[in-house]
């Protein structure tokens, strides 16, 4: 007799049982592998590595409620964007300059994008990067959209400011002016006014504060009709707006606006920073480049310098996030000098860097720091955290 043994492929268990008519009195052999023995035991090891195996990579690529921050890239202000000037400055005598001044950011997890926990592990234990919770990124419910908006309006505030600071700190004009910053969409002014119009006039009658601006619409009474000049840009135009009723009072007249405070100066002032580029920690290095633009005399000395901050219409420099991330790409940049914001001190306790740290609490700290910054022999050393 002849046993009968299929041979299958690797990966299959072949089954060698005796059939009845070799021997009556034959004992069935267990399932095996290539001869090998299969018993339960092995079933059960086998099983277990493969449902091991599936976790670990639900695991791995599944997403966690977590941000990286990275280095980012760094963006000479004085500089070229696509064979085109970053700043651009008309209206008021301009000076050549020398050197780069860097603004710095950081890369971090898109809003609409996730992180696995690999790629958490790998941000956490890599130097000069961080992992942050969603939340404190990202507020809840918040689209990429409304985020995308959000940032882009952060960098178009910090323009303004910065350019704001640049020309007092020069020496220059500004007027500060009551600002319409948004418009109810149902309100009696939608599609008359905009978001930064300078108001100049109520019924023919000069405005300077915000509070002149509301008493004025008042005083007109629900229901009547108010003229309001104002500057747009460069133009200057009258609009006639119906009064309606407060809607926490009735018997409040509004125009459905809300009142800020605006500047208005001679310089046209812009930057082209690109798309990419939002959020308002680039408002001091917006500011020194304005500044430094619009005075006689090399600031830079032909150095790079870098730095963060944000930057009110005041002139004071405000915390940013991402410290540590942006003092990695500003030594990437080759930068000589980095602006650390003072209250940001505390954030880089610790750090070693090949750069001169320069501690900055306003515009004008900045300023006054970068020659002594800039030439280490002259005996004295700017302020460091």
């Amino acid at each position: 007799m002849v046993q009968r043994v299929h041979d299958v492929p690797l990966g299959y268990i072949s089954w060698h049982a005796a059939t009845p008519s070799d021997s009556p009195d034959a004992v069935p052999r267990l399932p095996s592998y290539r001869g090998v023995p299969v018993t339960r035991q092995t079933w059960t090891a086998i099983v277990s590595s493969l449902v091991f195996i599936a976790l670990a990579a639900v695991l791995a690529f599944a997403p966690i409620p977590f941000v990286a921050w990275t280095p980012g890239a760094t963006y000479d202000v004085l500089g070229t964007s696509d064979g085109q000037p970053v700043l651009r400055i008309e209206g008021i005598t301009t000076y050549d300059t020398t050197g780069q001044l860097r603004m710095t950011t950081v890369s971090q997890t898109r809003a609409d994008a996730s992180l696995s926990l690999p790629e958490a592990l790998f941000a956490y234990v890599m130097p000069h990067r961080d992992v942050l919770p969603r939340d404190v990124v990202y507020a809840p419910g918040k689209s990429a959209g409304q985020v995308a908006d959000e940032e882009k309006s952060l960098m178009s505030t910090a323009q303004f400011d910065a350019v704001v600071a640049a020309l007092r700190a020069a020496g220059q004009p500004v007027q500060e002016l009551p600002m319409v910053t948004s418009v109810r969409v149902s309100g009696p002014s939608n599609n008359k006014l905009q978001p930064g119009d300078l108001i100049l006039m109520v019924d023919n009658v000069a405005v300077s504060t915000n509070g002149d601006v509301v008493a004025r619409i008042k005083d007109k009474g629900v229901g009547q009709k108010v003229v309001i000049q104002v500057q747009r840009q460069n133009t200057r135009l009258s609009v006639t707006i119906d009064t309606v009723g407060s809607a926490t009072d009735g018997r409040v007249a509004t125009i459905g606006v809300t009142v800020g405070t605006g500047y208005s100066y001679a310089p046209s002032v812009s930057f082209s920073l690109g798309p990419d580029v939002g959020g308002g920690s680039g408002g001091l290095m917006m500011a020194l480049a304005v500044y430094d633009r619009i005075t006689p005399g090399d600031l830079l000395k032909g150095q790079v310098v870098a730095g963060t901050g944000t930057m009110s219409a005041t002139g004071e420099v405000g915390a940013i996030g991402g410290i540590q991330e942006k003092i990695a790409g500003a030594e990437a940049a080759k930068a000589k000098v980095f602006f650390v914001p003072a209250a940001n001190c505390q954030d880089i306790a610790g750090i070693t860097s090949s750069m001169t740290l320069v501690k900055v609490s306003t515009l004008k700290d900045a300023i006054d720091a970068l020659p002594l910054a800039l030439n280490p022999t002259s005996g004295q050393s700017p302020p460091a955290c």
